[in-house]
């Protein structure tokens, strides 16, 4: 049990305090931006702007045209949880991407806008959602519940998703790092080269899952115009 509890510890947001305080490594994503947009532009300066331009243009055509400057929310979405995941990949910094609390806190209010939004001022063409073009009559009903089901659950699968993701490889890099005083010379480097390996997937991870829930919340947008 007690190694149990070491393991998981680094997913615990209360400190020797008995405090919350590791929720405040949330905000040091902040720390970050000022630096890069109020200085002299830098290559990281450009290599952002870069970022931000495509991903406005991906989501721009998503969206449509229908409303002005409606991509940037999503593009703070994906900075905020792309900042979160890079950091939690250093050493003492805790990861709140990796809990359903600040996941769900994302997606839900996200999927529920888009909801009450699409069902008041669209509810024709959120009902002709529930049933997919060419279904024959007799499978109609089972296509409403399923469809409803698969909506409802959208904002779970989005945080899970997200969640999972980072601590599946936070605990697979810790189980393999506390292998190490066990080992001889030999396995202590191949060791080292796989967690160098880990850390490297890990980071296209963060990158990935970030793009992940931006665009599916993007998506799930663009179904209520």
């Amino acid at each position: 049990m007690k190694m149990m509890t070491n393991l998981f510890s680094s997913f615990d947001p209360s400190t020797s305090f008995n405090l919350s305080l590791n929720w405040l490594s949330t905000l040091l994503g902040m720390v970050i931006i000022p630096s890069m947009f109020w200085l002299i532009p830098s290559r990281w300066n450009f290599l952002w702007i870069k970022i931000t331009m495509t991903l406005h243009n991906e989501f721009k055509i998503l969206i449509g045209d229908s409303i002005k400057g409606s991509t940037l929310i999503f593009i703070s979405l994906f900075s905020f949880i792309v900042f979160n995941n890079f950091l939690g990949l250093f050493p003492y910094i805790f990861t709140s991407s990796s809990h359903l609390i600040l996941t769900l806190s994302l997606a839900l209010p996200l999927w529920l806008s888009f909801m009450i939004y699409g069902w008041f001022n669209n509810t024709i063409h959120m009902f002709a959602h529930l049933v997919p073009q060419g279904t024959p009559p007799i499978l109609m009903p089972f296509m409403v519940c399923i469809e409803t089901i698969s909506n409802i659950i959208r904002p779970g699968t989005l945080a899970v998703r997200l969640a999972a993701n980072m601590i599946a490889g936070h605990l697979l890099m810790t189980l393999l790092g506390n292998t190490g005083s066990m080992l001889s010379m030999i396995m202590i480097n191949i060791l080292i080269f796989t967690q160098i390996l880990l850390l490297i997937l890990e980071s296209a991870v963060a990158i990935i899952q970030s793009y992940v829930f931006a665009i599916l919340s993007t998506l799930y947008s663009s179904e209520v115009n």
